[in-house]
């Protein structure tokens, strides 16, 4: 019976060893979240941890200041834009769901971003989109400013969502904070790409110029929301981890050879018109 009870310990002993080896070998994988609602999930700030950037941000421009003169001027040079590959680029920089929003820096990062290749980054982008998208809700509440196509009474090239974006603010743009701010974060996961990276951030906010959703002033104000945000959450010790494994994701893409779904070359393309 000892014999017996030995062997099928060292059995088992083997067996744990060796799935023991086995785990260790593979990349552990990013704790799922809650979803908060509308899609996004819980970010690694809390609510009251949230920017009030209607304390930082300057006033949105009023009626023929020089400001709102430079967002009209601004305004009517995109019109050229309008059914180029560029509005199609500024509708698909328009797509925040996952897993179709990180896509817009695959091509800068040279890999493919999907959950099951990079499963921390693509976390690690799906969760500062909360903390950064809401960074600008603080000053977009207070000042609900009108969008340029309410203004202009013409449309966006994201139809779909125009009775949403109605009765949300347009200064300071959220969609800019969260390219800006996306564009940060990868800077330091990759800094070789630092130029690449930071031109990708201002290009997926000036969508928001070329699809008329927004103002020119909305977009240099999510700017610096974005960045405010990216600043807090190097407080956040969960989030730094998180960018240390992403990094890591990065890597492991490229020593597998994922490349990006997209068509680059069609996208650096249509990045070289301007409204500038």
């Amino acid at each position: 019976m000892k014999v017996i009870w030995f062997t099928l310990v060292t059995l088992l002993l083997t067996a744990s060893l060796v799935a023991c080896t086995s785990t260790a070998k593979k990349p552990a994988l990013p704790e799922e979240v809650p979803e908060i609602g509308h899609g996004m999930v819980q970010g690694y700030m809390s609510m009251e941890e949230q920017l009030d950037s209607k304390l930082w941000e300057p006033p949105a421009p009023t009626e023929d200041s020089p400001r709102q003169a430079l967002d009209d001027a601004i305004s009517a040079n995109t019109e050229a834009l309008r059914g180029t590959d560029r509005w199609e680029l500024a509708a698909r920089d328009a797509d925040l769901s996952f897993p179709a929003a990180p896509e817009a820096f695959s091509c800068t990062l040279g890999i493919r971003i999907s959950k099951e290749d990079t499963p921390w980054l693509y976390m690690l982008l799906r969760r500062t989109l909360t903390d950064i998208g809401l960074s600008p809700y603080s000053a977009k509440n207070f000042y609900n400013r009108e969008r340029p196509f309410m203004v202009k009474g013409d449309d966006t090239c994201t139809p779909a969502d125009e009775e949403g974006m109605r009765s949300d603010g347009s200064y300071p743009s959220g969609h800019t904070a969260i390219g800006w701010g996306w564009a940060l974060i990868l800077t330091e996961l990759q800094p070789d790409l630092t130029d690449a990276l930071i031109a990708r951030g201002r290009a997926f906010g000036e969508s928001r110029n070329v699809c008329n959703a927004h103002w020119y002033s909305d977009v240099v104000a999510g700017r610096s929301a974005g960045a405010a945000a990216v600043a807090k959450l190097h407080s956040k010790a969960e989030c730094l981890e998180a960018m240390d494994e992403a990094r890591t994701d990065i890597e492991r893409a490229r020593e597998k050879g994922l490349t990006p779904t997209r068509d680059c070359a069609a996208e650096a393309e249509a990045l070289k018109k301007t409204f500038f």
